[in-house]
């Protein structure tokens, strides 16, 4: 056996155009010194590895879309290119994987992983990569490390959130309208709505309490979380990431998250998603906000058991009335709080409909009321002026880039960037997870579009 005696360094092996080389050259990762110097003692303890040096590590996991920190660690050893990023020489030790395990359960160095997420968006905007002149946003599910046979029935107290909390804001003002259009309103509320009184049991997993039971058509049923992104539809950049567990609605986080990147990362100029953000209240804020609203119209059923549906009546906008087939109207006389949203009463006179020779076709047999009542958000203009633009061109292409880039992103992640499974658990592993992922995403949008 012959040996030769080569005299190199790892820079020579590191070639030139190597996709590391420009990751290196974009992303600048010195300000994590300054974000976790409080974190480290100058004067116990043995000398720490460089904070930079462990974000790597774990970047690098996500930008190849390695699953562990265990074949993180195996794959630097062997490989060139991922030694040279992480700023080890041929024969330095590799950071054992799991030191990096144990620092991802401090809650003080997680918040770095929002930093660095935090900062590829801010440089992707410089470099004119993102506007905010058309976002999309949408949720994708992600494995829980939780199997179905570690749920068990718990039943779970209802709390109100961010969503509520703005309802019963609106419903004061609906209420203070109240009073002007009529000269009374009704008390206020002393208790909690409740959202549905025959679910008041939850699938909880033993293993991964804060994990969800998702239960969606078309998608698998199981332990899950969400991962809720808004995409820069010019090219492709995350401008947000918030994650829930897998049971929680899409409308739930959706204006938090959206008004969170419209103050504090970039003004957005018109917003666009799928059916299932198309609520009220959405049209409602953003309208307020500023923000043009492009969703695809969520299909209504009419569940009454009567002949004359709420087609049947026409509006005068002019009167804020309807006209019932009969030609009777019918005016606002009182709001309806749900836990969906606030509607208008709109009801007719019991004594004109007491005689009404339509009556049977349009109350049913157990009506007690002896009246019609029809119910109208109180977002209902700005829904109105909404939908009203469905069919117009821009309105259409607002939708399909929408699903052009936040499809076409979440299967990119899940193929390249480990956004299938999570393997850690609780809440803020996900987010990690999930920021991390995205960060990696965006870290390839920008080398590519700035070539």
């Amino acid at each position: 056996m012959q040996l030769k005696l080569h005299i190199v360094t790892i820079e020579d092996l590191m070639p030139q155009k190597h996709f590391l080389r420009k990751v290196e050259s974009v992303l600048d990762l010195s300000f994590i010194q300054a974000e976790t110097s409080h974190l480290y003692s100058r004067r116990y303890g043995r000398p720490p590895i460089d904070p930079v040096v462990l974000v790597k590590y774990l970047l690098v996991g996500y930008l190849y879309g390695i699953p562990s920190e265990r074949q993180i660690e195996q794959r630097i050893q062997t490989d060139v290119a991922l030694r040279w990023y992480l700023g080890l020489d041929l024969f330095d030790a590799v950071p054992d994987h799991s030191t990096i395990s144990q620092l991802r359960r401090k809650p003080s160095f997680r918040k770095v992983f929002r930093r660095v997420f935090e900062e590829v968006v801010r440089q992707c905007i410089a470099a004119d990569l993102a506007s905010g002149r058309l976002v999309g946003t949408d949720s994708t599910h992600v494995k829980a490390s939780a199997s179905r046979a570690s749920e068990e029935l718990v039943e779970m107290p209802e709390e109100p959130g961010a969503y509520w909390e703005r309802l019963d804001t609106y419903e004061e003002q609906g209420l203070q309208e109240l009073e002007k259009r009529i000269g009374r309103r009704r008390k206020k509320r002393s208790k909690q709505i409740k959202r549905d009184n025959r679910r008041t049991h939850k699938r909880v997993s033993r293993t991964d309490p804060e994990a969800g039971h998702m239960k969606r058509p078309g998608k698998p049923e199981g332990q899950y979380y969400l991962s809720h992104q808004t995409v820069d539809c010019d090219h492709g950049v995350i401008l947000g990431v918030t994650v829930t567990p897998g049971d929680v609605h899409d409308s739930v986080p959706y204006l938090d998250h959206l008004e969170e990147i419209h103050r504090n990362i970039l003004p957005i100029q018109a917003a666009t998603a799928d059916a299932a953000y198309d609520f009220p209240l959405a049209h409602g804020v953003l309208e307020e906000d500023g923000i043009f609203f492009y969703v695809r119209p969520q299909p209504t059923a009419d569940r009454t058991e009567v002949t004359f549906k709420r087609d049947a009546f026409a509006y005068d906008r002019e009167k804020d009335v309807y006209h019932c087939p009969s030609g009777q109207q019918l005016r606002v006389k009182g709001l309806y709080r749900s836990a969906s949203g606030v509607y208008w009463e709109y009801w007719a006179e019991r004594s004109a409909c007491r005689p009404c020779p339509l009556r049977a076709s349009c109350l049913s047999k157990n009506d007690k009321r002896g009246a019609r009542k029809l119910l109208d958000s109180y977002f209902r203009p700005a829904v109105r002026r909404d939908l009203a633009r469905q069919d117009e061109p821009e309105y259409l292409d607002a939708l399909r880039k929408r699903q052009i880039w936040c499809e076409g992103t979440f299967a990119a992640q899940k193929w390249g960037h480990r956004l299938t499974r999570i393997l850690r658990r609780g809440l803020e592993a996900a987010e990690d997870h999930c920021l991390l992922s995205a960060t990696a995403w965006n870290l390839k949008r920008m080398i590519k579009c700035m070539k």
